[in-house]
């Protein structure tokens, strides 16, 4: 695998890293998700709109880039070096690839330029209490009533949904069917009576998801998407994309130098934590397996560009990923201990008060409590080993 650059993707690196450089707003540097208002959330999306670079994996027909995989990979390296705060992959990532390939010429003039302008916010209506993992047993029920669907339940551990415009949805629209061939895929405006929001406090203390509940909600049959009891095709499709996004291997990268920069001002018996045989060797550790990782996750994107969807092997992205992510968060942990409890934000940090610890470690239990998730949504890892040893394995 030649892992080198031309002169005009080395030319096209340089033309992101100094759009970022000159666009990125410097309010937003450093600043956490769960303390951000939907406007700092939006900024980057919309600088990157005006651009015409907020959706590079989007077929150019729908508003994409063009982008070769090698442009989309040198756009995803530069974001993460320079810690620019990641888009919000409900409607790019998700929902927005369903329309385009699923979705009727209606429904792509209604809902992709908002999606790509962020004029629509959009939240996943999938996890249920009582169907996580286990999604296709969700009991959200969808009734056809002439020109609509009435549509009772509820759904869990939705992100952000406080501040959405409209929820893609899994609902169940025939109930004797077999589990996943009784699913449907509907779009929701969040503005419908009948719908409402109850925050879920996460254990790092931030409001990032919630419960969503469904009562009596008209739905015009006009928001279904593809055809009725069908959903579950749609649902692995856009499942497909969403761990394949999950691998992060950038953001991982980005991640671990901050790890070696910790780890580096902590002193044990004088020496800096970073060379101490038993820390460094947790470090090259996960520094090896990110490698492997990168590898895959390129094998996928070659495979991407010849015109292959993600398959089955994006669990594996998905597995590997998430475990990446969470074990940098616990060394972290690890290499600063008390004073990753330290929360900053809330420390006159503009008057005299003294901020304890190392440069960088405020925050490092808030990433580790918040990291705890991700092996868990996007199907949890348990789940995607028994898709690996059916699908890819056949066993």
């Amino acid at each position: 695998m030649d892992m080198s650059f031309s002169p005009d993707e080395l030319a096209f690196r340089d033309e992101v890293r100094e759009f970022i450089a000159n666009n990125y707003p410097q309010e937003l540097k450093g600043a956490r998700r769960g303390e951000m208002t939907k406007d700092e959330i939006l900024a980057w999306h919309r600088i990157l709109y005006k651009k015409g670079w907020v959706a590079p994996h989007w077929p150019k027909e729908y508003g994409g880039t063009g982008w070769s995989i090698t442009q989309r990979y040198i756009w995803n390296e530069e974001n993460a070096r320079a810690e620019t705060t990641p888009l919000l992959p409900f409607g790019l990532a998700m929902v927005g690839p369903v329309i385009y390939t699923f979705g009727n010429e209606e429904q792509k003039k209604r809902f992709l330029p908002r999606i790509l302008s962020g004029d629509d916010w959009w939240c996943q209506g999938y996890s249920e209490p009582g169907s996580g993992s286990d999604l296709a047993s969700l009991r959200t029920r969808a009734v056809r009533e002439g020109d609509y669907y009435i549509v009772n339940g509820s759904k869990t551990w939705t992100t952000l949904a406080q501040h959405a415009d409209w929820m893609f949805c899994l609902v169940r629209t025939d109930p004797d069917a077999k589990q996943q061939e009784g699913i449907s895929f509907l779009l929701i405006d969040m503005k419908t009576p009948g719908i409402t929001v109850r925050p879920i406090i996460t254990m790092d203390g931030s409001h990032e998801v919630n419960e969503v509940f469904l009562e009596d909600v008209k739905v015009p049959a006009e928001n279904l998407i593809g055809e009725e009891n069908k959903g579950w095709t749609y649902a692995k499709f856009l499942l497909g994309n969403e761990r394949s996004g999950i691998a992060g291997v950038a953001r991982s990268k980005k991640a671990i130098e901050r790890l070696k920069k910790l780890a580096g001002a902590e002193l044990v018996d004088g020496t800096p934590l970073i060379k101490t045989d038993e820390f460094a060797r947790k470090v090259a550790e996960v520094e090896i397996e990110l490698s492997a990782l990168e590898v895959t996750e390129l094998r996928t994107l070659a495979a991407e560009s010849k015109g292959r969807g993600p398959g089955p092997e994006a669990s594996i992205l998905k597995i590997k990923g998430t475990e990446i992510q969470q074990r940098i968060t616990e060394l972290a942990l690890e290499a600063v201990g008390n004073y990753a409890f330290v929360e900053a934000p809330r420390l006159n940090v503009t008057g005299n008060e003294f901020v304890p610890g190392p440069e960088g470690s405020q925050g490092v239990a808030q990433d580790y409590f918040n990291m705890r998730k991700t092996s868990i949504y996007g199907g949890s890892n348990e789940i995607q080993h028994n898709i690996i040893a059916k699908m890819v394995l056949g066993l």
